[in-house]
């Protein structure tokens, strides 16, 4: 652990909140710019989220503001020191991209602060990032550290050949990875993520994260990539990428993971291509004996329905351990109610009131923003204890943990 921060230091950052309230956003819109100077430094991030929703320097003011508010109490970030941590580690920052950020940070409070950005403040604020950077790179060197030294694992980038390509719906296709070098893999836990660089004509470098589908195997890893509308990313995948083609892939990362130990029923909640890392989730829940679970899961209709077959053969084979229900929005005229779907609209409060187990279950979510957005703050006020919402969310988290 690093030394611990000064007294001074502490009420100098603390005294700086009114300014971050004010003006945080300000200061990660030109910590970036000043960041993305350097091509390299530029390449290691998803520009996805540096584009007209600026949802990443919105993420970083909040952390920024969330981290000055509570230096004096750091155990509460505890989550979110790790939620960095791994996403760092499936993108391959490594300790010498640090003082990058450091020096950008720094310069960008004192651009956006001007005078009122006094040596006492920057030395304050440079002593505290270095505080958190050495928390964050004592954690993801452990990281790096257990993936190189498991069966299957390595640390960095590996090269991997696309076994196999499936569309499974009219916008979702599933990938099947193998390591190019004819290894084995390290099996993921179910929940995780592959980040994969991607060389696409025409673009810079391209980080993009994709959660596993496919449950825990030495031998593979599956991916399966919704078609965003002007995607640059999954647009390669869907129309570039056919099976025999390689893809540079770091090991799997991220916290949003199924408990192993916990007792209770699990509650799979998904909307549209959310149901990726809840599937590979429900692989390992059919596998463990004695273990229950009620998939439910949302989309627009049949044409947008992926893997359905897949979460259905799981449930009749697990006896009555295992459930699943599905709501389409809008069901065609060809979609059939009890066979390709059991209920027509959106999950609903009332809904989950009535079907699922609330205090008694722990609930796992993913989807889009709205999705999470409506469904993390319904399930408290219903019971649930907040020990046991689980949620991914496909990007920053500004609004999500605003809430």
């Amino acid at each position: 652990m690093p030394r611990p921060l000064s007294s001074h230091t502490i009420n100098v950052v603390k005294a700086t909140v009114p300014a971050l309230e004010a003006h945080g956003l300000e200061i990660t819109r030109r910590m970036y710019e000043r960041l993305f100077q350097d091509p390299a430094i530029r390449d290691l991030f998803n520009q996805s989220h540096h584009g007209e929703t600026g949802s990443q320097p919105k993420a970083l003011a909040g952390a920024v503001l969330a981290y000055s508010r509570n230096i004096e109490n750091l155990g509460v970030l505890t989550a979110a020191v790790e939620r960095i941590a791994q996403k760092h580690v499936g993108l391959n920052i490594l300790p010498e991209h640090y003082p990058a950020v450091a020096n950008a940070l720094l310069g960008a409070i004192q651009d956006v602060l001007g005078e009122a950005a006094t040596p006492e403040i920057l030395a304050a604020w440079g002593e505290a990032y270095w505080f958190l950077a050495e928390v964050l790179i004592g954690r993801e060197q452990q990281i790096y550290a257990e993936h190189a030294a498991a069966p299957g694992g390595w640390s960095g980038w590996r090269d991997f050949v696309v076994a196999e390509k499936r569309a499974e719906s009219e916008i979702i296709t599933s990938f099947t990875l193998v390591p190019a070098d004819g290894g084995s893999v390290l099996p993921h836990r179910p929940g995780e993520y592959l980040t994969l660089w991607l060389e696409i004509p025409g673009h810079a470098p391209l980080k993009r994260n994709y959660s596993i589908s496919s449950a825990p195997d030495s031998a593979y890893y599956r991916i399966s990539v919704k078609r965003e509308p002007q995607g640059i990313a999954s647009g390669f995948l869907h129309d570039a990428v056919q099976p025999g083609a390689r893809l540079r892939v770091a090991a799997p990362a991220g916290d949003f993971v199924l408990r192993e130990q916990s007792p209770r029923p699990v509650v799979l909640l998904s909307g549209g291509v959310g149901q990726t890392p809840l599937l590979s989730m429900l692989h390992a829940i059919a596998a463990r004996p004695g273990a229950t679970a009620q998939f439910v899961h949302g989309t627009l209709s049949g044409a947008t329905h992926a893997l359905g077959e897949e979460a259905r053969a799981l449930a009749s084979a697990s006896g009555d351990r295992i459930t699943t229900t599905i709501f389409y929005e809008a069901p065609r005229p060809e979609d059939v109610a009890g066979r390709d779907y059991d209920e027509a609209g959106r999950i609903t409060p009332d809904w989950l009131r009535a079907n699922t187990l609330l205090a008694g279950a722990d609930y796992y979510l993913c989807g889009p923003r709205p999705f999470l957005r409506d469904l993390s703050q319904v399930l408290t006020p219903l019971g649930v204890p907040a020990s046991q919402i689980h949620y991914e969310f496909f990007g920053p988290a500004d609004e999500l943990l605003a809430a």
